[in-house]
């Protein structure tokens, strides 16, 4: 029962849109301009660094609390309420329902799960996922593949540094849901059509 309860607080935390309330706030509808992802990247892209940092930075905190909001209401199962509720707070954040379930990608809310994991649970998981997410970034230039080897790291890493079974299974499906959400950036990466990180401005 706890993990439906973690699931739903963590949706009704991530159906808060970062992205779409930066952008009204600057009088732009991030979901008809650049890519049309409710997410850091196209903030940045379309709005500029104040509103990706600002997109990202919130994002995050997301991810953050309603990991820690979770441990605090189910200390017996901290790990996985944490997680559950991580889990729901990207599916709010990927899939919110009152914006036709049209969202963001939910990396930067499984940077903060990443975060709670870490300090709570496993550094190693931690600082194993952020290094292979960054050095794929730093030397690809592409966020999206960044990104998608960031999520593929963490239930592999969860497994080797023996996590419960439960959360590397469950970590698994954050990591599948992010590779599907990223079917988009995977194409273009094929076709070698995928954007380069960049500051530009586009208007």
């Amino acid at each position: 029962m706890f993990r439906l309860i973690c699931i739903a607080i963590g949706y009704a935390i991530g159906c808060i849109q970062t992205a779409f309330i930066i952008g009204k706030l600057c009088k732009t509808d991030l979901s008809k301009k650049g890519s049309g992802n409710l997410g850091t990247t196209n903030a940045l892209r379309v709005l500029g660094f104040k509103a990706g940092l600002a997109t990202f930075i919130c994002d995050i905190l997301k991810g953050v609390v309603s990991f820690l909001l979770a441990r605090w209401l189910f200390p017996d199962e901290a790990l996985l309420a944490g997680l559950y509720s991580s889990a729901g707070t990207i599916l709010g954040h990927d899939l919110p329902f009152y914006l036709r379930f049209k969202g963001g990608k939910g990396i930067a809310a499984t940077i903060g799960m990443v975060l709670c994991v870490g300090f709570t649970a496993s550094m190693p998981l931690m600082l194993i996922s952020f290094a292979i997410g960054i050095v794929a970034v730093a030397m690809s230039g592409y966020i999206s593949l960044g990104s998608m080897l960031f999520s593929v790291a963490i239930p592999i890493c969860a497994f080797l540094w023996k996590l419960p079974l439960e959360a590397s299974i469950l970590t698994a499906v954050m990591a599948a849901l992010a590779l599907w959400q990223h079917r988009a950036n995977i194409g273009r990466l094929r076709t070698g059509n995928e954007n380069k990180f960049t500051l530009r401005k586009n208007v």
